[in-house]
């Protein structure tokens, strides 16, 4: 059998002079939740139109679950659950009218009362769509996702808007989802969404993948961050743990960031310099830079090489 879930080779797509997608490639396991980031218009919703099938690529290749989404599509579709950034409802129809009406036409449905409680949402089933809130139908694009138990599952900005509780429910599902061995592509604005849920990750930036690992392999690619407030002292004057270190040091007037691959020696040695001297590191922090800083870097750095 085979491992991989989804492939994706060379991907170009064009939309006439404009290339939103420029050379992206990446696998994702079976069972495994990989996530894409990025700014807007980095190309992570085109990305995912190609494997759901709604567009043929430019260039370039890709498989989900060893087809081709769009040539095969019939192979394919039955296999896989969308949550699209925006999705069509009759406002009209109660919940659970909604839910019979894709069961219908979902091979294999799950029962209604079933899959409205694994979301959260049974004791919603007789209201109008028009009626629920932002998160209730979010819950409910979840709902028609998973009817026909899918395999590969799509998640195009599945959270946006809801409030921190919904969130967090949604996750849970999808955390459960991803137990059960269902393979899925996250695409999210919010990046605590992509170290809660994802195993490996890829950021995007102007149609191109930048970086992509685990996070730990993501973050390892930076160094530690060693934080505080010193005023008086040009940072010339500092000092730091001899060797072979990367080492970068920036100052915005009192404040220092000194990020190193040697924080514990760097640390003691700032620090012994400072009590020698009788100097306090006020406000002193040391980290790993976050996710969040990391995104940033990368979509700062690659504005100014453009």
């Amino acid at each position: 059998m085979n491992t991989t879930a989804i492939e994706v080779r060379d991907l170009h797509q064009r939309y006439e002079d404009f290339e939103a997608v420029r050379g992206v490639s990446f696998e994702v396991a079976r069972g495994e939740l990989y996530a894409l980031l990025g700014t807007n218009g980095a190309g992570k919703t085109t990305t995912l139109d190609v494997l759901e099938g709604f567009r043929a690529p430019t260039k370039g290749q890709v498989r989900v679950l060893g087809h081709d989404p769009l040539a095969e599509r019939a192979a394919v579709r039955r296999r896989m659950g969308l949550v699209l950034q925006e999705a069509g409802f009759y406002k009209d129809l109660t919940v659970a009218e909604t839910v019979d009406a894709w069961r219908r036409w979902t091979p294999g449905a799950m029962d209604r009362r079933a899959v409205l409680d694994r979301v959260g949402l049974t004791h919603r089933e007789q209201v109008r769509v028009g009626q629920l809130s932002g998160g209730e139908k979010r819950r409910l694009d979840l709902a028609l996702a998973v009817l026909g138990r899918p395999e590969v599952l799509f998640l195009d900005e599945p959270t946006t808007g809801l409030d921190p509780e919904a969130r967090r429910n949604v996750w849970a599902l999808v955390r459960e989802m991803v137990a059960e061995g269902v393979t899925v592509l996250l695409t999210t604005h919010y990046l605590d969404e992509a170290e809660q849920l994802a195993q490996r990750l890829a950021i995007m930036h102007a149609g191109r993948i930048v970086t992509e690992g685990t996070l730990g392999a993501v973050l390892a690619g930076r160094g530690t961050r060693i934080a505080f407030r010193l005023p008086g002292v040009r940072p010339g004057e500092l000092p730091y743990a001899s060797g072979p270190t990367r080492r970068s040091v920036r100052a915005d007037g009192e404040a220092y960031t000194v990020e190193t691959d040697r924080p514990q020696e760097d640390l003691r040695v700032l620090l012994t310099w400072a009590h020698q001297r009788g100097l306090e590191l006020a406000g002193l922090e040391v980290r790993r830079p976050s996710l969040e800083e990391i995104f940033l870097e990368v979509a700062e750095t690659e504005k100014v090489a453009a």
